[in-house]
């Protein structure tokens, strides 16, 4: 394990830091789908900090650093704005912030699509800045000959098929795919071919579920469902949406927490405290000696 992105434990006030450990590798991950058959499901969650990810590591496989940041974090109407730089940045802090997952980042709109060789400098640079160990990219079919390219030179990637949330001004919008025999079949043509160019994994989000299903049985690479099916070979969420952060979520999500009922209540419960001048007390105050 490199030390070069390890937080210190000095000054950092993210302490405790988790005993290092072996961390999990690309091939590791794929190598969990054997004859087409995942014994131990794939866990996966989004992690955009350092303490999130301390939080999150020793329960997941994968941390993903997804362009949903641009959502989440920044308050964005979409992924479309995001640049290299917020992700590389946020990666950056995952990486320092894991010891067990593999963290894989998600190359933003723009940054990959024009050519292989321009996918090649952008995940290059995300690496680098980063440490992460691999990319997630959008886009099936038409995107293989970039993964092709991208894992001959070292860069692990991993694909995304179905809803893909950079595409939504083509899309129209957020809703389901594969409904249509045409939209189905080429679904699962793309998930092909980016598994037969090399990815290592495949997210598979807001299908219906009997595509969800014959993809996974389709493809030699591990499927991560994200509103698809319990028999992708592993699962991811928005760790905020899984939370109970936000209000508004998609239909696949399930709410394990309301931690924004928590927030607000000791918010509440500070500004009260300030506002009686019964915060800050003797405990939290200096004395002379």
């Amino acid at each position: 394990m490199s030390t070069t992105f390890q937080l210190d434990t000095a000054t950092s006030r993210a302490n405790p830091t988790p005993s290092p450990m072996r961390r999990l590798t690309v091939p590791a991950i794929r190598e969990r789908k054997q004859n087409g058959v995942t014994e131990d499901p794939i866990v996966v969650l989004t992690a955009y900090t350092a303490r999130q990810a301390q939080l999150l590591d020793e329960h997941c496989d994968i941390l993903l650093v997804g362009d949903s940041l641009g959502q989440v974090i920044y308050g964005l109407p979409s992924t479309i704005p995001v640049t290299l730089e917020m992700m590389a940045n946020h990666a950056a802090a995952v990486v320092r912030g894991s010891y067990h997952s593999v963290v894989v980042v998600d190359m933003p709109f723009g940054s990959y699509e024009a050519s292989p060789q321009a996918a090649f400098e952008s995940a290059a640079y995300l690496l680098k800045q980063s440490g992460a160990a691999a990319v997630k990219l959008e886009g099936g079919e038409v995107m293989a000959e970039t993964v092709a390219f991208l894992n001959q030179r070292g860069i692990p990637v991993m694909g995304h098929v179905g809803l893909t949330p950079q595409a939504v001004n083509v899309l129209g919008g957020y809703s389901a795919r594969g409904r249509g025999t045409a939209e189905a079949e080429k679904i699962i043509t793309d998930a092909k071919a980016l598994s037969d160019a090399g990815a290592f994994g495949i997210v598979v989000e807001g299908v219906v579920e009997p595509i969800a299903v014959e993809l996974t049985k389709a493809v030699t690479c591990p499927t991560i469902g994200i509103g698809a099916s319990a028999q992708c070979d592993g699962q991811v969420l928005v760790t905020e949406d899984m939370l109970g952060m936000f209000e508004r979520v998609p239909r696949f999500v399930k709410r394990y927490d309301d931690i924004a009922a928590t927030i607000s209540s000791a918010a509440e419960n500070y500004a009260a405290d300030v506002r009686s001048r019964t915060f800050p007390g003797p405990e939290q105050t200096y004395q002379p000696k």
